[in-house]
């Protein structure tokens, strides 16, 4: 079920600070006669590792899009460093802004070294060609992302889950202050997943490297993100910090499925355990009240109850058998 609210939350006050780098201000986003969002406002807060969550169909991809410069807005505008982001010159964009598509197709015949090279292209110019400063920043990308030793081997040679490594690399490459990542763990392993997240955190922890990533699974979102937009029908519906915004209640209303939402054990970050048809939880309880939409609660205050199936109290609601209970939860595509 979901609740109206009269915005997105707002971000504690310590991060009220002067405009992102990258924000997008009042964007009607949409394909052909689709309108996919309207009037949507976004700040990806600088230095951080923020991760859009949504269900399918939602515009987490679209917004990316647009942040990346590969959509225009119908109307708003994003911007790039105070500046609209289509004014700026396609090679001046690369060299501020990696991008990490869902979907990438490399020429026939390439080698893992050459792609990789490729991400250096926007820093080159007719008097200034390859130098050695590229060739250390193409092997220390490889080097991070594990694919040195498959420097000589043809990209169509490689499985799904090392391409996607090469792609990363690429983009890494390029050794931009910020990355976009539209689903940067597709067709990899659990392990190789986990690897490319660490990496992400790496970025920004150790390199101050701003990043944005779509992701599916909102157990590694909670983990790994430092900053959560919750998107659904093209709006955003909270935005904050995991601990900040991640309840059951929001889980309902972004995904419309019924969850238990407990600290992980290893890291205490929110984790969603959902109720199924085998482990459906306790009954939902039927709602009295609503709070005013007006006094919509601020991302570092407890979110009001606003589904029809509140959080259970773990004093009468036992949580689901382990073997029911996945450590995981992917939701959408």
């Amino acid at each position: 079920m979901t609740t109206e609210h009269a915005g997105p939350r707002a971000l504690p006050a310590d991060r009220e600070r002067a405009p992102a780098r990258l924000h997008a201000d009042g964007v009607r986003l949409g394909y052909d006669d689709a309108v996919v969002a309207d009037d949507l406002s976004v700040a990806i807060p600088d230095g951080e590792f923020t991760v859009i969550i949504g269900p399918n169909a939602c515009g987490k991809s679209t917004l990316l899009r647009a942040l990346a410069r590969l959509l225009k807005p119908r109307t708003g505008g994003v911007y790039l460093d105070g500046k609209l982001i289509e004014r700026y010159p396609a090679k001046q964009v690369a060299r501020r802004l990696g991008l990490l598509p869902q979907t990438s197709v490399a020429p026939d015949g390439i080698t893992v070294a050459d792609l990789v090279a490729r991400g250096r292209h926007p820093h080159q110019k007719l008097l200034r060609q390859w130098s050695s400063t590229d060739e250390a920043a193409v092997a220390a990308a490889m080097a991070a992302t594990g694919v040195t030793e498959l420097s000589a081997r043809r990209v169509d040679t490689l499985s799904g889950g090392q391409r996607q490594r090469v792609w990363v690399a690429m983009v890494l490459a390029q050794q931009t202050e910020l990355l976009l990542l539209d689903e940067p763990t597709t067709y990899l392993d659990l392990t190789h997943q986990l690897e490319i997240l660490e990496l992400c955190r790496d970025l920004h922890r150790e390199h101050g490297r701003t990043l944005v990533a779509v992701l599916h699974d909102i157990n590694h979102a909670c983990r790994y993100a430092t900053h959560l937009v919750a998107m659904r029908d093209g709006r955003i519906v909270a935005a904050g910090r995991p601990e900040a915004i991640v309840t059951a209640e929001l889980i309902e209303e972004v995904f419309g499925l019924r969850s238990l939402v407990v600290p992980d054990p290893v890291c205490g970050a929110p984790m969603a355990v959902p109720y199924t048809r085998s482990t459906p939880g306790p009954p939902a309880a039927p709602v009295t009240s609503r709070p005013d939409s007006a006094s919509s609660p601020t991302s570092d205050s407890p979110r009001p109850s606003t589904s029809d199936s509140p959080r259970p109290s773990t004093s009468d609601s036992p949580r689901p058998a382990a073997s029911d209970a996945p450590s995981t939860v992917h939701i959408g595509h």
